[in-house]
């Protein structure tokens, strides 16, 4: 899959946002880590 340059942009605004909001949450990486790597059920 090739992903065009504007839509990887706007992916990486979107994980920018979501470890900003993680970090003013007082998430450790290591818990951001852990919470990412957890299987869907």
């Amino acid at each position: 899959m090739v992903l065009s340059e504007s839509v990887v942009e706007k992916i990486d605004e979107e994980w920018v946002y979501l470890i900003l909001e993680a970090k003013k949450l007082g998430l450790t990486i290591a818990e951001v880590q852990s919470f990412l790597n957890q299987k869907n059920t």
